[in-house]
């Protein structure tokens, strides 16, 4: 091969540019990590992104029928009006409220408390830990079945679940009919399962939290003349605080969220247990309006976007500031 030839070899192609170069370059790196991760783009595209916009658009029109001949015309935020005007609705929001608290309450004490039993080191640490946690592995519906037998409204020499284990007892004036009271804080009942279910997974974050801080800590502030409590109040809980906040962001979006352990106690249909997330269950499929249903999915995506956005926005503030 001759020189001239080599040279025409080595050299170029007329269309390969220095940008073309640099877009191959960048293809390599990035491009197999993109192929591989493509397929869970399309999935969330499709059945998050795409659903969601579905909702929030059938939420602002007049199919109130599932007749696919029916015309649809848009009509922009009338069902969000009518909803808000809904006495029932207006009830679901304030059993939420009450769920929601009683949930958070309960939770991050009991949580809390065992974390700190269990952060001195007690003797089979890790039996009590099973113990706590093991409710976290039955499913709301498993727990629902059990815990509807437990809160049972059923009182006097007819009682079973609790109220017949407050009579054996001698506590009969602890019985009372639950979530099927017509009182103003019966959902605070219809929390006790969801805080047994969750108050282990609260303690294994703070126990985490307390094995994470330095032992030399502790120690320097009993030298400088500490008590116990004014270690833990002013060394190891302002430490905690991130810890408390996720669990709070946690807990508070499954409330706001929960069905499956209301439907499994008291049915879709329930007046005195009745949440957002039931009373769309039967505007879909009770009553057939589908915009109603969006609508009321829609706001209750908003509520609880209200509660996350601001702490994802907060977390992702917080490791740019630690990365630089």
């Amino acid at each position: 091969m001759t020189a001239t030839t080599k040279s025409r070899a080595a050299a170029p192609s007329r269309g390969d540019t220095p940008a073309r170069r640099h877009s191959r370059i960048r293809w390599r790196s990035w491009g197999p990590g993109l192929a591989m991760v493509a397929p869970s783009i399309v999935l969330i595209g499709i059945f998050v992104y795409w659903l969601l916009y579905k909702t929030a658009a059938t939420s602002m029109t007049d199919k109130h029928s599932f007749n696919p001949n029916a015309d649809v015309h848009f009509i922009g935020l009338d069902n969000y009006a009518s909803l808000f005007g809904e006495p029932y609705y207006q009830h679901t929001l304030w059993n939420l409220l009450v769920l929601t608290v009683v949930f958070l309450s309960g939770t991050m004490f009991f949580g809390l408390l065992w974390a700190l039993l269990l952060e001195k080191g007690v003797k089979g640490e890790g039996i009590f830990r099973s113990v706590y946690l093991f409710p976290m592995a039955v499913s709301f519906v498993a727990a629902g079945v059990v815990w509807k037998w437990l809160l049972s409204n059923r009182t006097g020499d007819q009682a079973i679940g609790l109220n017949q284990l407050f009579q054996e007892l001698g506590l009969g004036f602890l019985q009372n009919s639950w979530w099927s009271s017509t009182a103003a804080f019966n959902m605070a009942a219809m929390a006790i399962p969801a805080v047994w279910q969750l108050s282990g997974y609260v303690m294994a974050l703070f126990l985490a939290g307390f094995r994470g801080i330095p032992s030399d800590q502790r120690e320097a502030a009993r030298m400088d003349g500490a008590s116990e409590f004014q270690v833990y109040r002013h060394v190891l809980f302002p430490q905690l605080s991130p810890i408390a906040l996720s669990a709070l962001i946690i807990i508070g979006h499954m409330s706001m969220k929960m069905f499956d352990l209301i439907y499994s106690i008291a049915g879709a249909n329930s007046y005195a247990a009745a949440v957002p997330a039931t009373y769309m269950w039967t505007q879909l499929f009770s009553k057939s309006d589908p915009a109603n249903a969006s609508a009321n999915a829609t706001i209750l995506l908003l509520i609880v976007a209200v509660v996350v956005v601001p702490y994802l926005i907060y977390t992702n503030h917080v490791e740019k500031g630690q990365g630089s």
